[in-house]
């Protein structure tokens, strides 16, 4: 009987299995897309464009109507969309597939202070999840930890690989901090107050990542007799190479953040969430920090904020100059990563520029995460990460691709989803 039971349980096992799509081989032969309506994703538009790339760059961005000779195989987008692949900043792809089922979760290691904990080496290429986010025109994603005080260290990868060493297109970009909150709450379940007071233990906590960081500098000033691999890990902070993103909320946790880190040397700033940074935008352009806002689709954090401050932050910043991308971190982050363009749709619904809310998936995320020199925008030179859309890409009626490139790879646009999608329009057809 035992036999039986285990023999069923591996036919299940190996007819539910389905890998991710076959990566597609290196570019070969050279494509020009012609008669599109091109979104540069630096806020300019080219009605009836021409975009040729070979061997994995784009080697020409202009007019169609430019006599100019057609490269390789000439596809006719006209009625049609291109736009730069998008870039999803502080998602966690790859690094959990089932949130039920505590195997499949990798993304949030024991301990509080993980500076060396690398996200990318726990990235899974072939995860149902990663596939699900190309057919929305999402191609690249930075691969983030949490967890912990200082949760690890994230890297940026695109999202058509063999394997994480296939995967990585910049690795450990950035340390990611969990910075403490100046406010705290009782626990109600233990007879506590709930009610939001002063948490008297903030400036403990600041001290002790103060502490840390300077125990780490210290360490890497020093003849280093013995290797400390968490403290190694900061060397990219202070040496300009590495960039930390605090994951904060609050105006004074913000300039406490932003200021703790100067002092300290490390310079390369980034706020994530950010909520009550525009009340500190001044000191966030002046010192160059970028902010990675959530997703617009939730509830204000604050009972005196505006009923519709989390779909017009993104402009309020903006137009104070702050530099800003979008983020995915909270409830379900993988799965909805996919949603990431009607996120940008969102805030574009709600007074944002259409080409300048594009600009968080595109240019404004490559020069966040330091890889605005290959990619976030359609420019000569730069890969040829793109797609092919029927409409407006951050509409869902519109983002309907029809061809996307990684680096000039022909991918895939079919996964599982697509696959059942396609079984059960046809079972329905046949009745």
């Amino acid at each position: 009987m035992k036999k039986i039971i285990y023999s069923l349980m591996f036919f299940f096992l190996m007819t539910s299995i389905n890998a991710q799509q076959t990566p597609a081989p290196k570019q070969s032969n050279a494509i020009s897309i012609e008669g599109a309506t091109a979104h540069l994703g630096n806020g300019q538009i080219i009605k009836n464009s021409l975009v040729m790339f070979a061997n994995g760059k784009i080697t020409f961005v202009g007019s169609a109507m430019a006599k100019i000779a057609r490269q390789g195989t000439v596809i006719n987008a006209k009625g049609k969309h291109i736009y730069p692949g998008f870039i999803a900043a502080n998602a966690s792809l790859g690094l959990a597939e089932i949130d039920a089922v505590k195997a499949t979760r990798d993304f949030d290691e024991v301990g509080a202070m993980n500076p060396h904990i690398r996200s990318l080496i726990a990235y899974n290429a072939e995860s149902k999840v990663v596939e699900s986010m190309r057919p929305n025109g999402v191609l690249m994603a930075q691969t983030s930890p949490r967890g912990g005080t200082i949760s690890g260290t994230s890297s940026i990868v695109q999202l058509d690989a063999w394997n994480w060493e296939d995967a990585a297109f910049k690795t450990d970009d950035a340390i990611h901090i969990n910075w403490p909150g100046s406010f705290t709450r009782g626990r109600w379940w233990l007879g506590e107050d709930p009610a939001l007071k002063a948490d008297p233990k903030y400036g403990k906590n600041i001290d002790n990542i103060k502490q840390y960081f300077m125990n780490a500098k210290n360490y890497l000033a020093s003849n280093k007799e013995k290797t400390h691999l968490p403290y190694e890990a900061t060397k990219g902070l202070f040496d300009g190479t590495q960039k930390v993103f605090i994951h904060t909320s609050g105006a004074k946790e913000i300039t406490d953040a932003v200021t703790i880190c100067k002092d300290l040397g490390i310079k390369n700033i980034v706020i994530v969430h950010g909520d009550g940074a525009e009340s500190v935008a001044d000191m966030l352009v002046k010192n160059n920090v970028g902010v990675v806002l959530d997703r617009p689709h939730r509830n204000p954090n604050n009972e005196d904020d505006a009923y519709d401050y989390t779909y017009t932050i993104a402009k309020v910043l903006i137009d104070k100059g702050v530099l800003v991308c979008l983020g995915m971190e909270g409830q379900m982050e993988r799965m909805n990563t996919r949603n990431l363009p009607f996120y940008a749709g969102t805030f574009a619904a709600h007074g944002l520029d259409k080409e300048v809310a594009l600009k968080l998936l595109t240019s404004n995320s490559a020069k966040i995460l330091g890889i605005d020199d290959k990619v976030g925008t359609l420019e000569v030179g730069k890969d040829a990460t793109l797609f092919i859309s029927e409409g407006d890409a951050l509409d869902m009626r519109g983002n309907i691709l029809t061809k996307a490139y990684i680096q000039g790879r022909d991918i895939s646009l079919e996964t599982h989803q697509t696959k059942l999608w396609k079984r059960y329009a046809n079972k329905y057809k046949s009745k």
